[in-house]
């Protein structure tokens, strides 16, 4: 049997990386458990930190400081507003449509839901063991084979930045480019320019900056809000497709499948199709960036998960079964002018002040996403550069002492978000593979991170955290369920949305995946196994590096 040494131990950590941990473990750790009790007591009460926060701070070897103003339905909220299943149904089910049709964007949503509950249930679970903002890169260090916790750790922290980095550009450049959308449904002479939705990103990036810097107490509150508009949106919407749109049949929306992308077969086609039902259903791990700042997180951030993923879950269902049977003319939506299929769908049913409202509804609710995923991206990585991950690291990681606030993390985030809408002037295929990293780089992390939990189950189950909110028996096949439909989904990320491929439908996401792990490499090479230790030598009960 393994010991803890062993267990938590690198091969790959040099003297001085190991040194170096234990100094950081020895700072990081001696403010929360030596303080008077008084002094104690009334830091962290301020903070909204209960004793179970203050235990699962104590064992990572983090020091708290990020003010916990969420709570459970601030917190869910937050999950639900960011992940958005049925506005992500309206607004991006195109490949979906042109690959499988309407019958295999519903049936394609199915298995996809059905196939991530495993992945978001393991993902809980691993928050519950240990609830920190560095999420996967921090799990995979504490649970991966010893001689590959650092590299592996290392890799899926970058992976896990570029793509919480990438997916923040696409909400605003969403609401961009539905405001250029609006403009062009009540002015057909618009025209239609990139640069517009430059600036509207940028417009909108700076907002989002200013009101996760200073606005950042009032976030729990406008969740709230927010969750409120998103149910009553959903409601309004689906009310308009069941009593003023026409209708297709039920043979339609349940099994008339197409295959307008030139795939060999239709098997193949729904394949590629299902990225629509994929973006619908990622993101459930948000909650857990937040863990520093809710309160009772070992508990209340795998619930928000959870409860987020079954409420948007059951949402999408009802939408999207609504979307479609209001969906008459597939082909005439897939040629809309703004390339948004939605629109044509709801033209067929309200006048253009109807399309105009609803419209805004969709577009303020994606916008609300945005400022969501700022703050989970931005969290992310302020604790990857927390624990040295980072170029610039000591700056990214700092944390505004009044505000209490990672504003340099924040700004840090909305600065690439303006420089990836700069490339959209150029090129919107560019711009559009830089977005679909998101989804490829995410799933990686699911994989190793899963796998290692995995790992870690079979072979040293005591070795593993305490979960309050656990898989129990069912841990190893849900763990490996998770595990196979991750890889399944990473494989069919890569695919071009139709043939024959060319210039502008090629899925640059594999180029440019594959281009920024080699740079990853040469980085850890370069500069991370040197600066990074990894956040397993700061939990409690690491000695030191494995021997072997």
């Amino acid at each position: 049997m393994a010991s803890r040494h062993e267990a938590h131990g690198s091969d790959s950590s040099s003297p001085a990386d190991v040194q170096d941990g234990i100094a950081r473990k020895q700072v990081s750790t001696t403010f929360d458990i030596e303080p008077a009790d008084d002094f104690e007591d009334s830091y962290h009460a301020r903070h909204g930190t209960t004793q179970n926060d203050k235990k699962d701070m104590v064992r990572m070897g983090k020091t708290q400081e990020l003010r916990r103003d969420y709570r459970p339905l601030s917190a869910l909220a937050f999950t639900v507003i960011l992940q958005g299943t049925w506005e992500v149904l309206l607004v991006a089910t195109t490949q979906g449509l042109v690959d499988g049709g309407i019958a295999g964007l519903f049936w394609s949503y199915v298995w996809t839901w059905l196939g991530f509950s495993t992945v978001m249930a393991s993902l809980a679970e691993m928050a519950s063991m240990a609830p920190t903002a560095g999420g996967q890169y921090h799990w995979v260090s504490e649970f991966a084979p010893p001689r590959f916790q650092k590299v592996l750790s290392y890799v899926t922290g970058w992976m896990a930045t570029l793509s919480w980095q990438a997916g923040t550009a696409s909400g605003p450049f969403l609401v961009g480019t539905l405001i250029q959308a609006l403009i062009y449904v009540n002015d057909p002479s618009y025209v239609w320019q990139n640069w517009h939705g430059t600036l509207l990103v940028i417009g909108i990036t700076l907002v989002v900056f200013a009101a996760n810097v200073w606005g950042a107490r009032g976030m729990p509150m406008a969740q709230n809000l927010m969750l409120v508009v998103h149910v009553a949106g959903f409601i309004s919407i689906i009310s308009v497709f069941w009593a003023l749109a026409p209708h297709n049949s039920a043979e339609i929306v349940f099994t008339r499948f197409t295959n307008d992308g030139g795939w060999n077969s239709m098997g193949l086609a729904l394949m590629v199709g299902q990225i629509s039902a994929i973006y619908a259903c990622i993101c459930s791990d948000a909650a857990a960036h937040m863990a520093e700042e809710i309160k009772d997180a070992g508990t209340t951030v795998p619930r928000a998960m959870a409860w987020a993923y079954i409420l948007n879950g059951g949402l999408g269902f009802v939408f999207l079964i609504s979307f479609l049977f209001a969906m008459t003319d597939l082909e005439a939506a897939l040629n809309d002018d703004t390339g948004y299929p939605f629109l044509t769908v709801l033209a067929n049913a309200v006048s253009t002040s109807g399309v105009n409202g609803l419209t805004a509804i969709v577009t303020l609710l994606i916008f609300a996403g945005t400022l969501s995923f700022n703050l989970s991206t931005s969290r992310q990585t302020w604790a990857f550069a927390r624990d040295q991950g980072l170029p610039f690291s000591k700056f990214i990681a700092h944390v505004d002492p009044k505000l209490k606030v990672p504003a340099n993390a924040v700004g840090v985030t909305a600065a690439i978000t303006i420089i990836l809408s700069l490339i959209n002037i150029g090129s919107d295929v560019a711009f559009n593979a830089i977005i679909s990293l998101n989804l490829v780089s995410l799933m990686l992390t699911y994989q190793v991170s899963i796998g290692c939990v995995l790992y870690r189950r079979l072979y040293n189950p005591e070795l593993l955290p305490q979960a309050r909110w656990s898989l129990g028996k069912y841990g190893v096949p849900i763990n490996a369920a998770g595990f196979l439909y991750s890889s399944y989904a990473f494989f069919w990320c890569f695919w071009p949305n139709e043939t024959p491929v060319t210039v502008e439908n090629f899925n640059w996401s594999v180029v440019m995946f594959f281009a920024i792990l080699f740079f990853c490499l040469v980085d850890w090479f370069a500069r991370g196994r040197k600066k990074f230790v990894g956040p397993v030598v700061l939990t409690d009960g690491w000695t030191g590096p494995s021997t072997g």
